[in-house]
């Protein structure tokens, strides 16, 4: 009590202190009284530029400097404003508008309310980090005001008001004190004094606001004023807007729903509390729209969702809530291609709920219901389920482009605003209604939109115009459009991240003397014949090896791995941004960098002849590749030579190269074909995935050629020791952190997922699939074989690898340690230590490893289980859509490969429709749908058996195509008049 009397009395502000009392009941019946107190100040600056008062009282930092003030002396004017403004938005307009927020052309001076920052974080984390950029960026000029710790504009919530309500008011206050403040303070003329503006799309705050007297706008009344106008105006959602102008589909009434009404939340939790209803996550069917499946612990398999109805609403990636429909109700996963395109080509945009199912879907389905009636589903029908409730949108930007089919043609008359159809890049996602005044702009345009609503009252989901992207099929366009398709982050790091960076620049060396601190406990392995093995062109060189006898005839291996942990240090702006961006991302074209490359391709990366900093394994390895010992340390290296695996294979297989070097690769290619005999007498899999390489024109970086990627022991000779390190490290870390150990893991997949493959193998070609084990898959993998077909066992494996659960990211002490174990590389434990310049995962490794070998202190940030949960989750998202983006690069640039070409190839039957087959094609590792209208005009007849997966034609064209069947398909471009997307079209030739 005393201390506390001693700080009011030395400190007149510390006597404002706010008091609020909160009564909470123990698990053990007791009432608890907590009272939090805040610590109210006058001295939080305003931060404008004009205002005199708070350059003098504004607190200093530690060495007596006023942090910068953020908003401009000259704030841009508006027609309403023309002395100027500054605005001070609410949550609901952070909310529904962020891309406005984001515009270079306006919305400058931003004040970022405390109450608003906090509200926004707990509604939408995405939003929030947008937000904190925006925050960060130099040239937007957004003003972070701790509002609920200045004196004047802290708002105490009264009795009996909502939350909600509360931060409203306490907008309002925040906004009526900053112009009065300025207008007392600035010493200007009254005209002269900006504006403070208020931004709200809640009506009932618009209205308190201006009875208060305090300048309100409406998101549309405040753009309406600027001079890009008339564009930013697509870019309000069309709901936010009926909100304050009542737009004419809002006075739309009497309008049939027509979907079923969601659930409410306390019904739904309660539902699957009680085991009634079940949550996950949707998926849609990539060949049905009207299919899709979700799966719940409760059931083996997957549940069905059939029909639009039943789908109600839910878009791919949403967390759903489903109730699972009567046995007689349960079916068959469909045999159809249904395409949402085809059934719903030509539909009118302004003509919402009208005709719900269209006479195409209809038959689609009837045909579907014909199929299964006509034989017994008895041990193949599926649980089926219908949605009740979304429980959390997976909404995003889409990239898409304009369905010209659904444009008005009459013609736009002036700017009002059109209704069209945004037809997704993403064939998952639903046909999106956008209302915008550009349609004759923006048709042949890649564009970016964002999903606002889907009303029970409309067939489609309504969305907003975010910007175009470019022209159709450019280059520049397409590959934006990916990296926003896969949420890559791709602008230029920022100033702060680059001012983090060794003020040496690229003249940054290894000190020279031993003596200088930067050699603190490193080993010196300089001597040592260290080479590395990359990739033809690779920059960013993450390791490096090493081999040399010892004396008791056992061998020393060492891998060393750039130590990126020594120039990244926890917390800064670079490793927030590192830890944003998760992973390097490798398109055709260029990569996409998680570090900046004075980093990546330089100072970190272990060029030969240059002395490097480096965090090195070391082994000792009897004849047959055992463990005697390992031990870790920190290092400075200088590799003697940068091999590309090309390089090193010739060298190895050269019999004249008897030098040193040579001879060590040699140790190490032997040693590492015993380590991978002992994984794969262990169960390890040996998975297979279409691999392929696009080569390009030197100068003008045009795709010329396709070739599959060679598979050569060099590959090899590295991945055994990487995987080596991984788990040497692995073990290490999780004994110094049980809690906290940053592992990855690779879940046991159910053994429902291999049904359909175990099914098909056995009625093809008569062979059972194991799965009881990885080892036990491993072996019927390895007997998968077809004298008269080499590549059926890669197509084989190929398709056991889609059957596979994800490998992830995951701290230590969130699992039990049986569910640590990796189950494709049949390891007990593992995690992610070999490539720091290119994953975030990494670089908290070795600042585990670092502290685990007592190295330097543990850093708060690689202890604290709950951020390092919230990395994992991160960076699995993250890592996922770095592989989506490369392998979504690939195809387009295939794509471009074979533009105005033909040509025959070999291709094999990967899946098999009622009107349809899907055929992968080796040589350029995609595969494609052929329908039954591809293969002749007209269509021809056909029977499918789904028994047998054959798939029998008749009439205008005679065919048998079996599943695993080789056939010869003819190999072109084609642009996908669906979603815009050029890539490869095959016809058939002939079944071999």
């Amino acid at each position: 009590m005393a201390s506390l009397k001693r700080s009011l009395d030395s400190d007149p502000f510390a006597a404002n202190i706010s008091s609020k009392v909160y009564v909470r009941s123990t698990k053990s019946g007791k009432v608890q009284k907590i009272v939090r107190e805040v610590y109210l100040r006058q001295d939080i600056p305003c931060s404008s530029k004009l205002c005199r008062g708070c350059l003098k009282t504004a607190p200093k930092d530690a060495a007596g400097r006023t942090l910068p003030f953020v908003l401009s002396d000259k704030p841009a004017g508006t027609k309403q404003f023309p002395q100027g403004h500054y605005l001070v938005p609410d949550t609901n307009a952070f909310l529904n508008a962020m891309d406005l927020f984001e515009q270079s052309s306006a919305f400058y001076d931003v004040v970022v309310l405390q109450v608003v920052l906090e509200e926004l974080r707990n509604r939408s984390l995405p939003l929030y980090n947008r937000l904190i950029a925006l925050t960060k960026s130099e040239d937007k000029r957004c003003y972070v005001f701790f509002n609920e710790f200045r004196l004047e504009t802290h708002v105490a919530r009264d009795e009996g008001e909502t939350v909600n309500d509360r931060n409203d008011r306490a907008v309002r206050k925040a906004a009526k004190w900053y112009g009065e403040h300025l207008a007392h303070a600035s010493g200007a003329k009254k005209a002269a004094v900006p504006a403070v503006v208020m931004l709200s799309n809640d009506r009932d705050n618009l209205r308190k606001a201006r009875q208060e007297g305090i300048p309100a706008c409406s998101l549309s009344e405040y753009v309406k004023t600027l001079k890009d106008g008339e564009r930013l105006l697509d870019m309000i959602p069309e709901t936010q807007d009926q909100d304050i102008t009542a737009s004419k589909d809002s006075r739309r009434s009497g309008g049939e729903n027509l979907y079923p009404e969601f659930f409410t939340m306390s019904k739904m939790m309660t539902g699957v509390k009680g085991g009634l209803l079940h949550q996950g996550i949707f998926n849609v069917s990539p060949y049905n729209y009207l299919e899709g499946s979700i799966r719940v612990p409760a059931f083996p398999k997957a549940l069905l969702i059939l029909g639009r109805e039943n789908i109600n609403r839910a878009v791919d990636g949403d967390l759903v809530v489903v109730q699972v429909l009567p046995k007689d109700q349960w079916k068959e996963p469909s045999t159809q291609v249904i395409e949402e395109e085809a059934i719903t080509k030509n539909e009118n945009p302004d003509a919402e709920g009208e005709d719900f199912v269209s006479e195409k879907e209809r038959k689609a389905l009837q045909e579907e219901v014909k199929r299964t009636q006509s034989k017994t589903t008895e041990g193949h029908a599926q649980p089926t389920a219908r949605v009740v409730g979304v429980v959390k949108r997976n909404w995003r930007q889409y990239v898409g482009h304009i369905d010209q089919s659904s444009v008005s043609k009459s013609g736009s008359q002036g700017r009002k605003q059109d209704s069209v159809f945004v037809i997704p890049m993403d064939k998952k996602i639903p046909k999106i209604r956008l209302r915008t005044r550009q349609v004759t702009e923006l048709i042949g345009k890649r564009i970016l939109v964002t999903i606002d609503a889907w009303d029970r009252a409309s067939r489609h989901p309504t969305g907003h115009f975010v910007r175009s992207l470019g022209e159709l099929e450019t280059k520049a366009a397409e590959t934006e459009a990916l990296l926003l398709e896969y949420d890559v982050q791709y602008r230029p790091f920022p100033k702060t991240v680059l001012d983090c960076l060794p003020k040496e620049g690229h003249d940054w060396k290894v000190p020279a003397s031993t003596d200088d601190p930067g050699w603190r406990d490193r080993e010196d392995l300089r001597g040592l014949l260290i080479c590395s093995i990359d990739p033809i062109g690779c920059q960013d060189i993450d390791d490096a090896l090493h081999s040399r006898p010892l004396p008791n005839g056992n061998t020393e291996v060492g891998v060393h791995i750039a130590d990126v942990s020594h120039f990244v240090k926890p917390n800064n702006a670079m490793d927030t941004e590192a830890s944003i961006r998760g992973t390097t991302v490798y398109l055709v074209d260029k990569r996409i960098d998680m570090l900046p490359m004075l980093l990546g391709t330089d100072l970190c990366s272990l060029k030969p002849y240059v002395e490097r900093y480096a965090f090195s394994v070391l082994w000792e390895l009897s004849p047959d590749a055992d463990i005697v010992n390992v031990r870790f340390t920190k290092s400075v290296i200088k590799s003697r030579e940068a091999f590309s695996y090309e390089q090193a294979q010739l060298r190895v297989d050269d019999a004249s190269q008897q030098d040193d070097l040579t001879k060590s690769i040699r140790t190490l290619l032997a040693l590492s074909r015993k380590l991978k005999q002992k994984r794969l007498d262990a169960g390890a899999l040996s998975l297979s995935s279409p691999e392929v390489k696009v080569q390009m024109e030197s100068e003008t970086s045009d795709p010329i050629d396709v070739k599959t990627k060679e598979l050569l022991d060099t590959m090899s000779l590295v991945e055994e020791f990487m995987l080596l390190a991984n788990t040497s490290v692995a073990a290490k870390i999780y004994e110094a952190f049980p809690q906290t150990a940053i592992l990855r893991r690779h879940a046991a997949p159910p053994k429902t997922n291999f049904d359909e493959l175990s099914n098909q193998l056995r009625v093809k070609k008569g062979r059972e699939l194991s799965v009881e084990s990885s080892r036990a898959l491993a072996d019927s993998l390895d007997a998968c074989v077809d004298p008269n077909n080499p590549f059926f066992n890669t197509l084989i494996r190929i398709m056991a690898t889609r059957c596979m659960m994800s490998a992830e990211y995951f701290c230590s002490g969130t699992q039990a340690y049986p569910e640590f174990r990796h189950y494709g590389l049949a390891s007990e434990i593992y995690t992610h230590f070999t490539s720091p310049i290119r994953r975030y995962a990494d670089l908290v490794a070795h600042r585990q490893l670092a502290a685990a070998i007592e190295y330097e202190a543990v850093d708060p940030s690689v202890r604290s289980r709950g951020r390092l949960e919230a990395v994992c989750k991160s960076i699995n998202v993250r890592h996922r859509n770095a592989q989506l983006a490369g392998r979504a690069s690939i195809a387009y640039y295939v794509g471009q490969a074979l533009r105005g070409k033909a040509t025959e190839e070999d291709g094999f039957v990967m899946k098999i429709f009622s009107n349809g087959f899907v055929v992968l094609v080796p040589r350029f590792g995609i595969e494609s749908l052929i329908r039954l209208r591809d293969l002749a005009d007209p269509e021809p007849q056909a029977t499918f058996d789904a028994e047998t997966y054959t798939l029998t034609t008749t009439g205008s064209r005679e065919v048998t195509v079996e599943l695993f069947q080789k056939v010869r398909v003819k190999v072109t471009d084609q642009k996908d008049e669906t979603t815009g997307k050029r890539g490869i079209k095959m016809e058939l030739i002939k079944a071999i």
